[in-house]
């Protein structure tokens, strides 16, 4: 008879459940299907908060504000910045710089559909108790949590924790990178840049001879011809920038007429006086 009432779900359990449930499975959809990366990292930051809510629903304090506090509101927030900063677009997804990584991933996401399956089911046939009685034997859910992974799982989560500080030395010692030649100095640097014919004067600043100082915009040269010198090279690289140059055109061609019926006339009168 406790088993049956531990195991029993409210009204209000079961209607947050599929509630929030559909929403974090569209979530989960959008953040594979959706084309451009921040978009994506949105939708998955959703369904981290679906889930942090899911714990707290569940009597997991800790972990529902862990799930919050860490992963939605640092790691995933850090992803978000950092892909809005670097500006990955939808083409970038596209290419495949490793062989055979989708088949991979299919596999991967194929194998991880069965053991999700399995686990439901599991859980289904089951009956369970909760965190209720697991809480109260402790004095809180934090005190619960500390006395079994200081106790029972102490060895695998130092083991964890050595990983994850192993994982960190590794990055820095792979991405770091050894000088084996004298860096040049300013005197050399400005005498090779000489002999090899670059730009040495100061680049010319956005909006040059144009009617506006936007940085999206390519300066005009005195010919009306835009100057690629004056827009930066990552926005050139994004297809961010606006091309004016037919409106400038055309109003140069317009002045220089103008100017040619302007100069016709003072002939014309001069031409008369005479």
């Amino acid at each position: 008879m406790n088993a049956l009432a531990a195991s029993a779900t409210s009204t209000g359990e079961a209607v947050q459940f599929w509630v929030l449930g559909v929403v974090a499975v569209l979530g989960a959809l959008g953040t594979i299907l959706m084309k451009r990366a921040v978009h994506s990292a949105l939708c998955l930051a959703g369904t981290m908060i679906i889930l942090a809510v899911f714990y707290l629903a569940n009597g997991a304090y800790f972990l529902g504000v862990v799930q919050i506090i860490v992963y939605t509101g640092a790691i995933m927030m850090l992803f978000l910045f950092v892909v809005m900063l670097v500006g990955v677009t939808a083409a970038d997804s596209l290419k495949e710089t490793l062989k055979g990584q989708r088949w991979l991933a299919a596999l991967c996401g194929l194998g991880f559909g069965v053991l999700l399956i399995a686990g439901i089911a599991n859980a289904s046939l089951k009956t369970f108790n909760g965190l209720g009685v697991a809480n109260s034997a402790s004095g809180g859910n934090v005190e619960g949590l500390a006395r079994l992974i200081f106790t029972k799982y102490v060895f695998a989560f130092e083991i964890t924790g050595a990983l994850l500080i192993t994982a960190a030395v590794g990055a820095m010692v792979l991405t770091h990178r050894e000088r084996t030649e004298r860096a040049k100095t300013q005197r050399e640097l400005s005498e090779q840049r000489v002999r090899e014919g670059k730009h040495l004067p100061p680049l010319p600043a956005p909006g040059v001879y144009a009617r506006h100082n936007a940085v999206d915009i390519a300066g005009l040269l005195p010919d009306g011809t835009p100057s690629q010198l004056t827009v930066s090279k990552t926005l050139r690289e994004r297809g961010q920038i606006r091309d004016v140059s037919t409106d400038a055109l055309n109003d140069l061609k317009a002045l220089e007429q103008r100017s040619e019926e302007r100069l016709g006339r003072d002939r014309d009168e001069e031409e008369a006086k005479r």
